[in-house]
C-alpha cells in the first residue's frame, strides 16, 4: 500500500480533529478526501507529509511510519497545502529552481522545464509570482508538489481558483497523474471528485462516514431517487412535500425545483396528478441518478 492509516487520532487540547481513523489507498488510485470544513481533511493530510505529529494511532507511506522517518518519506511525498505559500518577490523560473535545488535534482533546468510546460506556465514563466492570479499561483503549486518525481501526491483543494478552462487542462493533468502514482485530494467541488476520482473517503466530524469506489458510493440509496421538475407557475415548498413520497424539495432556480422522493414507486404519475389537480403547468420532469453532491449532504448533513 503506498498510503496506510491505522486507527490515528489527532487532539488539540479536548478536541479531536480526527478520532481513530483507518484507510488504505494502494499506487495508481485517485482518492477524494472528502467532508464539511473543519471535518478532519487537512489535519490527516498534514500527518501523511509530517507536518503535525498524531496524538496517537499510525500513519505510513511506502511502508516508511511517517513520524520515526520524516525526511526519507518526504522524498517521495508531493505536497500542495490549502494556502499554497509562495515567494512572491520570486520569478516563476527563479522559485521553480529553487524548489529543485532543495531536492538536489540533476539537471535542473530541464525538469523545471518539463514541470513548466506540464502545468501550463509557459505564458508566465518569467513575471514574479506577486504578479500572478491566483490559478497561476495554483499551477505553480502543483508543479513543486510534482517537481521531484514523487510516488505519492496530497493534494489540498487543488483546482482551487481555476477558471473553467483550467481547471479542464489541471483535471486531465491529475487523471494522467494517477495511473502511475497514488494521489489523494481535497475538495468541496463534487463534480471534480466524479471527474477524477475512483475512490471517494468521506470524513465527518474527525471520523470516516464513508469509503467506496465513486459508482457504489452514488448507487447505495436504493430507497430514493432525485427528480428534478420545472412549473410555469410558481410553487411553494410546501405544497411540494405534502405530495406522497416527497421526502426533500430544493429550489434550483426560478420555478425548478431537485425533489427527492422514494425509489420504491414511480413518482412521476403522482407529480402528473399533483400538477393536474392544483392547476400548474408542469414543463419538465426528469429522473436523476443519485450524484456525489446528494452522498455528501447526506453523510455530512447531521
Amino acid at each position: 500500500m503506498s498510503i496506510k492509516v491505522e486507527n490515528l487520532t489527532k487532539l488539540y487540547g479536548e478536541q479531536k480533529a480526527i478520532d481513530g481513523i483507518s484507510f488504505d489507498i494502494p499506487s495508481g488510485q485517485i482518492v477524494g478526501f472528502l467532508g464539511p470544513n473543519g471535518a478532519g481533511k487537512s489535519t490527516t493530510m498534514k500527518i501523511l507529509t509530517g507536518y503535525l505529529n498524531a496524538t496517537s494511532g499510525m500513519a505510513s507511506v511506502n511502508g516508511l511510519e511517517v513520524e520515526a522517518n520524516g525526511i526519507a518519506v518526504r522524498k517521495q511525498i508531493g505536497y500542495l497545502p490549502e494556502n499554497n505559500p509562495q515567494y512572491l518577490d520570486m520569478y516563476v523560473i527563479e522559485y521553480l529552481n529553487f524548489v529543485a535545488s532543495v531536492y538536489h535534482l540533476k539537471n535542473i533546468s530541464k525538469r523545471v522545464a518539463t514541470m513548466i510546460e506540464m502545468t501550463g506556465l509557459a505564458p508566465e514563466r518569467k513575471k514574479k509570482i506577486g504578479q500572478l492570479s491566483k490559478g497561476y499561483r495554483q499551477r505553480i503549486g502543483l508543479a513543486q508538489a510534482m517537481i521531484h518525481d514523487p510516488n505519492v501526491l496530497i493534494l489540498d483543494e487543488p483546482t482551487s481558483g481555476l477558471d473553467p478552462n483550467q481547471l479542464v487542462d489541471i483535471r486531465k493533468l491529475i487523471v494522467e497523474i494517477g495511473k502511475e502514482k497514488t494521489v489523494i485530494l481535497s475538495t468541496h467541488i463534487m463534480q471534480e471528485v466524479q471527474a477524477m476520482c475512483d475512490r471517494a473517503i468521506i470524513i465527518n466530524q474527525g471520523k470516516i462516514v464513508a469509503d467506496d469506489t465513486i459508482g457504489i458510493l452514488t448507487s447505495k440509496d436504493k430507497k430514493r431517487l432525485v427528480i428534478e421538475i420545472e412549473f410555469v407557475e410558481s410553487v411553494s415548498k410546501e405544497k411540494l412535500l405534502s405530495v406522497e413520497g416527497v421526502m426533500e424539495a430544493t429550489q434550483t432556480k426560478g420555478n425548478n425545483w431537485k425533489l427527492v422522493t422514494n425509489k420504491n414507486e414511480d413518482m412521476r404519475i403522482r407529480l402528473f396528478d399533483f400538477a393536474k389537480n392544483n392547476n400548474f403547468t408542469l414543463i419538465k420532469i426528469q429522473q436523476q441518478e443519485q450524484s456525489m453532491e446528494d452522498v455528501f449532504k447526506q453523510l455530512t448533513s447531521k
